[in-house]
């Protein structure tokens, strides 16, 4: 205890040495820190559900149609029935409705879902109960269970809901039950929950639109569920007729197979990827930041040789007062972890306010006991590391604690451009990424928001068409608009139609699926989107119910070499359905993301005869697009708003953003990775930089002497100030050769974050080293400087 006090008062004698030190090790503490809770709450840690080891994903790949990771409601019969691999089997899916008959109508997130999911996972009502089989039994009465949050927030938290109806999509529910506030499931925003219900006579091959889940047997392994499913697919294949206008033949020819996961890793998906990455480089800033301290700790347990010395001459042996050195340095540790974890909370709660869309779980992630002691093992492994190279090179000579302080720089040196490298790919990518044309122009300018007209609302395909033209019209007459399109499926929103085409005197051929989108004439135009061959669809085409279509540029050359050759071919979604003629084809739209390929879409138009079982069929569920300079702004929304309940009072608007809002969504996970390494790459250089400074200016300090007599004999001040920039240059330049070696090995790791560049990239290895070598000479010169202003007789009376 009296060491330790003993070791507080000689720091406190050096408060500017104490501040610095421990400022370095908060920022390479606190990143890793955080770094490190993000990656316990998001990957480490399991699911919050009961043994959810054993929890599945019933995901399937269907290379036929274009799919992967859906499941469908006749594998959910065929593998609840006959499976023997999974105690309950259920399926999912999210959706939005209308809720009205409240002061205003709402568009509400919903959660639809089979009755094993809930007691599945594990949940328990606040009030009331769960869904049961008879709720999801079809022609069941209408049942709803309410989320804590529409419960508290629209109904006053008042528990006599129970047994209330509320109105869903122009129908009455019944409210069966109340969520718990701490309900979590698959990251879901839902406020209602409704039961699915499928009528098994009535259940065809294929509708591969639900998520599948499913809880293991004891005993049973991933891959004995999927062998078991596999042997089923025919089985369900032969249990059930293919859907109206398709044929056994073509179900077979989608190949349909097992893709199943565990269910944490089918929400986690690739992001594990980025935030390995990002925890071995935040590692490197922490290995800088301990070399920079001690480089520090160096150069005070020289200044401090004469008291070392005669506490030797005392009786003190070597390895008492290499001791004491590695716990001061343990104490400096420690008081950088403390604050370094109050920086980590605070980047916690800066991440959970951005609320960066690729990152799942992170209302889960918290600084809890596991990343506490991840923070103090850090701390006490950092105060280890920078303190025992002075507590080791205490009692050598000058030269050799000059060459460890030489070799930390070059380590640093050497890890700032690891590190730079790293952010330089990121920010290739990114611009990569912005030169991609996304298939429309100026997505700022772009406000979209969805509306659905329920059936009980309006009946009629004719009677909703002409609705949503009406909205669209009052919506062109609001000041500013320019033009109003709509369409089921806006570019890089979620979840895309899938299905395949049969071309006119090609009906054998196996093609894989299509993007289905439906469209409103001018929708084109708004977009921003070329027409490359042919004409857009009229509201002629709709109300005369001519049978036309239009497609994307790479599916017309795909399927007839260029786009003139496609105009006036034939089409249709299945055999029974009327051929429809191209009459146009259309750029292509990176609907998916600006970093995935265009997918090969067909373009319907919004209402058409013999569409799916239908006479007529119309699309319900829309997405207004509204091109107007005021997009994104509050007064826009309300006067749109207005403009809609002109023409009916009971639809509500949902998800109103820009599709600028969209476009940077499907960046999410290049900018995060981006600003992640971006940061670190900042904390390195200036780490780096302030390393490569100290030693210069340490050595300056060390060779006024020699200086002096340099001068005295006739040295100019250019040839003194050249010494010491050279110096710096000579280390800077060893630490960017073993960079380099470093970062084309470390490289490839990035390989799947990158986009348009490749990890070795000279363009980017140029310039940070060139960077590098100017932030050196830089950091050279000011020292150097002060070099050439030494006084030689001062220098020499001085000895």
């Amino acid at each position: 205890m009296t060491t330790l006090k003993h070791i507080l008062r000689r720091l406190g004698s050096f408060p500017a040495f104490t501040a610095i030190t421990v400022a370095t090790l908060t920022i390479g503490v606190g990143a890793n820190s955080a770094i490190f809770a993000v990656i316990e709450n998001v990957l480490l840690k399991p699911l919050p559900f009961p043994d959810s080891a054993q929890l599945v994903d019933l995901g399937h790949d269907v290379p036929g149609i274009g799919l992967h990771g859906r499941s469908a409601p006749f594998l959910y019969f065929i593998y609840g029935e006959q499976s023997r691999s999974f105690q309950s089997v259920g399926l999912w899916r999210e959706n939005s409705n209308n809720l009205t008959g409240l002061a205003e109508p709402e568009h509400v997130r919903s959660l639809a879902l089979t009755s094993e999911v809930l007691p599945m996972v594990g949940v328990q009502p606040l009030l009331g109960r769960l869904f049961s089989a008879a709720d999801t039994a079809p022609g069941a009465p209408l049942t709803a269970m309410l989320a804590y949050g529409l419960w508290r927030d629209k109904f006053g938290a008042d528990a006599s809901m129970i047994g209330r109806n509320i109105i869903i999509d122009g129908l009455p529910r019944q409210v069966i039950g109340v969520l718990p506030r701490s309900f979590w499931f698959m990251d879901s925003k839902a406020a209602v929950l409704l039961p699915l219900q499928f009528d098994r006579g009535k259940t065809f091959l294929g509708q591969f639109q639900y998520s599948g889940i499913a809880r293991l047997k004891p005993g049973v392994v991933l891959a004995q569920a999927s062998a078991d499913c596999a042997r089923l697919i025919p089985v369900a294949a032969r249990s059930f007729p293919p859907f109206p206008g398709l044929s056994l033949a073509s179900f077979e020819r989608e190949r349909v197979t097992p893709a199943f996961t565990s269910l944490k890793a089918s929400l986690l998906g690739d992001i594990g990827g980025v935030l390995w990455v990002l925890m071995g480089t935040i590692g490197m800033v922490l290995l800088i930041a301990c070399a920079n301290v001690a480089n520090l700790m160096l150069v005070r347990t020289q200044g401090r040789q004469q008291e070392l010395a005669i506490r030797s001459a005392l009786g003190a042996g070597w390895w008492q007062i290499a001791r004491e050195l590695l716990l001061e340095s343990l104490v400096l540790g420690v008081a950088g972890g403390a604050a370094g974890a109050g920086l980590a909370l605070a980047a916690l709660r800066l991440l959970q306010f951005l609320h960066p869309a690729n990152l799942p779980r992170l209302e889960q992630i918290s600084m809890d006991a596991g990343s506490l002691v991840f923070t103090f093992a850090i701390s006490v492994f950092a105060g280890l590391l920078f303190g025992l190279i002075p507590a080791l090179r205490y009692a050598s000579e000058s030269r050799q604690r000059h060459r460890a302080r030489n070799t930390l720089v070059v380590l640093q040196v050497a890890l700032a451009f690891v590190l730079l490298i790293s952010s330089g790919l990121m920010i290739r990518t990114f611009q990569a990424l912005r030169h991609v044309n996304p298939g429309f122009v100026r997505p700022e300018e772009l406000q979209t928001f969805d509306i659905a007209i329920p059936r009980s609302l309006s009946a009629a395909p004719v009677a909703v068409t002409r609705m949503e033209q009406s909205i669209a019209d009052k919506i062109a007459a609001v000041p500013g608009v320019s033009s109003v399109g709509l369409t089921n499926d806006v570019p890089m929103g979620p979840g895309h139609w899938y299905d395949p085409v049969q071309i006119e005197g090609r009906e054998a051929d196996n093609l894989p699926g299509r993007v289905y989108k439906f469209v409103s004439p001018g929708l084109l135009a708004t977009m921003g989107n070329s027409l490359v061959a042919g004409r857009d669809f009229t509201w002629e085409d709709l109300y005369d119910q001519h049978r036309v279509a239009t497609l994307s540029e790479n599916l017309a050359r795909e399927l007839w070499g260029t786009p003139q050759a496609a105009l006036g071919k034939h089409i249709r979604h299945v055999s029974t359905s009327p051929w429809l003629e191209v009459i146009g084809v259309v750029g292509d739209e990176r609907a998916d993301g600006v970093d995935q390929p265009a997918p090969k879409a067909v373009y319907w138009p919004l209402m058409m005869d013999h569409f799916d079982p239908e006479p007529l069929y119309a699309t319900r569920d829309v997405s207004y697009v509204v091109r107007t300079p005021r997009a994104g702004s509050s007064a826009l929304m309300q006067e749109v708003s207005q403009a809609v309940w002109s023409v009916s009072k009971e639809l509500p608007l949902a998800n109103p953003q820009t599709l600028e809002d969209l476009y940077n969504k499907s960046l999410a996970r290049t900018s995060f990775a981006l600003v992640m390494l971006g940061i670190a790459g900042a904390m390195a250089f200036a780490l780096g930089v302030a390393g490569l400074y100290g030693v210069i200016s340490y050595s300056v300090a060390q060779r006024t002497r020699e200086i002096g007599i340099r001068v005295a004999i006739g040295a100019q001040h250019s040839t003194v100030r050249r010494m010491f920039i050279a110096e710096g240059a000579r280390l800077a330049a060893i630490g960017v050769l073993c960079g380099t070696a470093a970062a084309l090995g470390l490289m490839r790791l990035m390989a799947s974050l990158l986009f348009g560049v490749k990890p070795i990239d000279p363009l980017t290895y140029a310039a940070v080293a060139l960077a590098l070598a100017a932030a050196a000479v830089i950091a050279s010169y000011i020292p150097a400087m002060r070099a050439t202003q030494v006084d030689p007789v001062d220098a020499l009376r001085a000895v």
